[in-house]
Parts: structure tokens; C-alpha cells; sequence
């Protein structure tokens, strides 16, 4: 039996579905597990379920990144009983901007910047996203602000040990069956030299 070109294109539709379920499976297990861990402060966490959007970010687009980070937050909030607490809006402000920020950084930078560099700009959005919205939502304060340098600090160096693991996964995701083309050389880079 042989595949027409419609169905080349339906299974690399329904593998994309597949593979970001599994992202997003994954992330909402780490952003729980996370979430769960006891800290020294209550919002000041590593955001490792942030390796699963720099994946469907570097393996698929924009779209897909925004598919994973937005469902870890909804999800998770939801298994945890949180959502629509004021922690579910800290979240959801930090992985907008997270999100945001990472996307135009890969689409101007592209190659020029490793998921490294990607997620460390992600993880300064986050908390710029997330002291904005302490600021609006919760502290109504101008005294939030003085937290900023300490909270950024925190937050790019988690950014950094994130990008790392995600180079890891990425370099073992590539080489994967899903993401290499008939002749052997990686979709995903390809798909890239085309934007």
C-alpha cells in the first residue's frame, strides 16, 4: 500500500497533534510537581515545565509554543484547584509575556541564538509579566518594584539551566523518526531556513 501525498500530510498533522498532547502531558506534570514542591518563597520556582514550549517552539512554531504554555497554566491550575485564584493570574500574565517575548526572539534571532538565550529572554519576561501583574492584581504598592532585580536574577538563571535541558531534549527529539525527513536530514531545520 502506498501514501498519497493528502495522507503525508494528514500524518504529519495528527503527528504534530500527538507529539504536542505529549508537550503538553509533560509540562502540566512538571508545573504541578513544581507547584507542589515546598520553596523558600511561594512564587519563586525553577519553570522547568517551560523545556516543553521551547520544544514545540525549535520543532513546530509560535502557535504550538502558545498551545503548550497556555494549557500548562490552565490545566494545572485546574488540577490544583487554583483557577482563577490570584496565583493562576500571576501565572497566566508570566507565561503570556514568557511566551511572547520568546517568539519574537526566535523569529528575529533565529539561529543566531540557542534555546539557551531564548529562555533566558522568556524567564525575564516572566517576571516582568508577573511582578505587572502583582502589581495590578494583588500589591497595589510601588514597593512590588524593589523585588524586581532580586526576582530577575532569579528568573534569567533559571531561564539558563531550562535552555540547557531543552538543547538536551531538542538534540534527542531530532533525532527521532517524527522529526527526520525521507532522505535523514532534520525537518525542523529546515522548516526553520525557510522563515
Amino acid at each position: 500500500m502506498t501514501c498519497s501525498a493528502v495522507d503525508a500530510r494528514q500524518l504529519a498533522r495528527m503527528r504534530r497533534q500527538v507529539f504536542l498532547a505529549l508537550f503538553v502531558a509533560v509540562a502540566v506534570a512538571m508545573h504541578t510537581l513544581e507547584t507542589l514542591l515546598p520553596t523558600p518563597v511561594p512564587w519563586l520556582r525553577l519553570g522547568l515545565a517551560n523545556i516543553m514550549t521551547l520544544a514545540a517552539l525549535y520543532l513546530y512554531d509560535g502557535r504550538a509554543a502558545w498551545t503548550v504554555s497556555l494549557a500548562r497554566v490552565g490545566i494545572g491550575s485546574l488540577l490544583l484547584g487554583r483557577l482563577f485564584s490570584p496565583g493562576f493570574w500571576l501565572a497566566l500574565c508570566g507565561a503570556i509575556v514568557a511566551t511572547s517575548a520568546m517568539i519574537v526572539v526566535y523569529r528575529t534571532a533565529g539561529r543566531r541564538l540557542s534555546p539557551v538565550g531564548v529562555s533566558a529572554v522568556g524567564a525575564a519576561g516572566h517576571a516582568l509579566g508577573q511582578v505587572l501583574a502583582a502589581r495590578l492584581l494583588v500589591i497595589q504598592h510601588p514597593a512590588i518594584w524593589k523585588i524586581f532585580p532580586f526576582f530577575l536574577c532569579f528568573t534569567v538563571f533559571a531561564g539558563i539551566l531550562t535552555g540547557w535541558i531543552a538543547c538536551g531534549l531538542l538534540e534527542q527529539l531530532k533525532q527521532h523518526p517524527a522529526f527526520q525527513s525521507a532522505d535523514g536530514t532534520d525537518r525542523t531545520a529546515a522548516a526553520a531556513a525557510d522563515r
